[in-house]
């Protein structure tokens, strides 16, 4: 089976694949000072809750935008699983698809993933957006070649910066407002979260516009990230929302490599 490790800024995801299934699934704060030891009795003991052991770990593949927390992820790799970790852009495992944007080497790990994943999975002109730390927003047209993209602060970022910045505002729940679609608020906490939900929406409805007339083709809509799911009832600009998408994505290099080798 396949250790598949996405380190983001916020969570870590730990996934088990076995032939691009998806046994189990977990995710831990991101911290770079968090030690392969430390990493590995957290993990060990989620392990035998799903029935599975150490031991049947063959390989680990590993995408990562936080450099500084990618060398106990390998620690982690060769001490506990006794393998080495294969990281996602980086040889034997490069993306393999044309990076037609200014500076290449700056694209984020997740971003080229996620493009890889989703031009095997659905294939045409993409724009796909993930709900993260910052929200992402990337094009990729009919031959999987990565255009280019939008990023923008992610909708947790929007709201810590709302309520940071503004001292009598208090902190409110990131949910569809409970007056349904109006957006006349009639208290703070109404106001709050019509600016932020519906706000939101707003913006991510407006930039799919502007880029599907950019690139003047049918352009498919892929959503991932931990907050699609909270949008996808209240838009109608996704066509569809892959939750593990990333996670598609390093089982589909790991795949390659192998293939390859």
């Amino acid at each position: 089976m396949l250790l598949a490790i996405d380190a983001g800024n916020t969570n870590v995801v730990f996934a088990v694949l076995e032939h691009r299934r998806i046994v189990a699934r977990w995710r831990i704060a991101t911290d770079p000072r968090r030690t392969a030891d430390e990493y590995a009795v957290w993990l060990s003991q989620l392990l035998q809750l799903e029935g599975l052991s150490r031991e049947a770990i063959s390989g680990v593949i590993v995408a990562t935008v936080v450099p500084r927390a990618l060398h106990n992820l390998q620690v982690l790799a060769t001490k506990y699983f006794k393998t080495e970790a294969l990281i996602a852009g980086r040889a034997p495992v490069e993306w393999g698809i044309a990076l037609d944007v200014d500076e290449p080497q700056s694209l984020g790990a997740d971003r080229a993933v996620n493009t890889i994943a989703a031009h095997a999975l659905h294939g045409g002109d993409l724009i796909v957006i993930d709900f993260g730390t910052a929200t992402t927003f990337d094009v990729s047209d009919y031959r999987g070649a990565y255009k280019g993209g939008i990023i923008a602060p992610g909708l947790n970022l929007s709201l810590d910066a709302l309520v940071t910045a503004a001292a009598k505002l208090p902190r409110v729940a990131i949910e569809a407002p409970k007056n349904g679609s109006s957006v006349i608020g009639t208290n703070t906490v109404d106001q709050m979260q019509i600016g932020i939900f519906w706000g939101y929406i707003a913006l991510v409805e407006g930039l799919v516009a502007r880029l599907k007339q950019e690139v003047g083709r049918p352009t498919k809509v892929i959503a991932t990230g931990g907050l699609a799911a909270l949008l996808q009832d209240h838009t109608a600009v996704f066509d569809t929302v892959e939750p593990d998408l990333t996670i598609q994505g390093l089982a589909m290099l790991w795949e390659r490599a192998h293939i390859a080798g």
